[in-house]
């Protein structure tokens, strides 16, 4: 569609802007999002995100739900990272229940370890969707089977645990629907030796350094510092400008103040900092961070001392008092937060998930001015945005 002729006051040539739809079928839209790109030739003037495609209304749902019951329909919002949904809500809504002496709830070492090894697990296993899924919308598309491939050895981890390949179910208020069966913490380790590492390294000298690949993102996207924060951008697109917050070092939370680990952030490397590779680049870094904290948290990780210690601090009836509390946790995409108020009932009177996808997705407008159309791609996928939590 025709939406605009204009006529070049020096030149006299006429500039005739076109509108194109982008999504929601598009497969390089990432869900069902549809982009407005008004476009001269192969310039893109701007792209307006349009969002309202799914329609989830979790927050409404969970008010007819008890507290336990919500958590599959938090397991919904970023479906690729559903350990870290459900642990930042039972962080919430434990914070709430600890309010009050006689709803407190204490979680053994053990129930902490394990929260924090299965997140991330999830945090790899999502970084790696993105890697593959980006470099495919670029156009190759060996790395996706490639990173799929060690997508699928941590999925069948998480089915062995909790019998789920997607959505979970497993972190609960108070604790774990299961315990790690007998032999698991070397399963992890073994997949973390002998396959995910030296695939990293393979990932790196077919992508990473790939002279193409550097071409097609070091210099496409440039989000400054200064960008960043006033846009409250978070995660890896946040730290892709050079910006060094992760709430598990700043903020920390669960058991993360135990763990050495470093705080991966953009360096303009190849280019402006703060460009679609920088935040390739920190995920692939973060993969490597998240490696450290699984071996420090198989290490520490106490044994049980009681048979089925983690369900044993799981309420019957979850009841938090009478309040409110906002809790935010480190999503694979961000600051994934939760507001929870309780009037003191079996379900929640009110919950409001604060989304990264969301906010991020909030910039793609400001970053897709003068870019290629082919880049807008590039642009688009680096912000790795989940629909599910983008249309709570």
């Amino acid at each position: 569609m025709i939406s605009n002729v204009t006529t070049d006051s020096r030149t006299g040539l006429e500039t005739r802007e076109m509108v194109l739809n982008m999504g929601p079928q598009h497969p390089s839209t990432h869900g069902v999002l549809r982009l407005e790109v008004v476009t001269d030739g192969e310039l893109v003037v701007k792209a307006i995100p349009h969002i309202g495609y799914l329609h989830r209304c979790f927050e409404k749902h969970a008010e007819a739900l008890s507290y336990q019951t919500v958590i599959p329909y938090v397991d919904r919002l970023d479906y690729l990272a559903s350990m870290n949904n459900d642990l930042g809500y039972a962080i919430a809504v434990e914070t709430l229940m600890g309010k009050s002496e006689k709803t407190k709830i204490e979680l053994s070492d053990r129930v902490e370890y394990i929260r924090v090894v299965v997140a991330e697990l999830n945090r790899i296993a999502s970084h790696l969707m993105l890697l593959g899924t980006f470099t495919m919308d670029l156009g190759a598309i060996t790395p996706f089977t490639w990173l799929f491939r060690d997508r699928e050895y941590i999925l069948d981890l998480f089915e062995e645990v909790s019998g789920a390949r997607l959505l979970y179910n497993y972190i609960r208020v108070g604790g774990v629907s299961y315990d790690f069966p007998p032999g698991f913490e070397k399963k992890i380790t073994d997949f973390i030796d002998e396959t995910l590492e030296p695939h990293m390294a393979e990932c790196d000298d077919l992508i990473t350094f790939n002279k193409i690949f550097i071409e097609r993102a070091a210099d496409v996207g440039v989000v400054s510092s200064e960008e960043a924060l006033a846009w409250a951008l978070s995660g890896p697109m946040l730290r892709g400008s050079g910006v060094g917050f992760d709430l598990r070092k700043d903020d920390p939370y669960s058991v993360y103040d135990r763990f050495d680990f470093e705080v991966a952030v953009g360096d303009g490397r190849y280019g402006p900092i703060g460009s679609c590779w920088d935040r390739y680049y920190v995920r692939r870094l973060e993969i490597d961070e998240s490696i450290k904290i699984i071996r420090q948290a198989l290490e520490q990780m106490p044994d049980a001392t009681e048979p089925d210690e983690v369900r044993s601090a799981i309420p019957k009836t979850v009841r938090p008092p009478e309040g409110e509390v906002y809790v935010r946790t480190e999503n694979p995409r961000g600051e994934l937060g939760f507001f929870v108020r309780s009037d003191g009932s079996a379900n929640p009177f009110r919950i409001k998930g604060r989304s990264p996808c969301f906010c991020n997705l909030s910039i793609m407008e400001r970053l897709s001015e003068g870019c290629l159309i082919a880049d807008l791609i590039t642009i688009l996928g680096s912000v790795d945005i989940v629909l599910g939590e983008v249309d709570r």
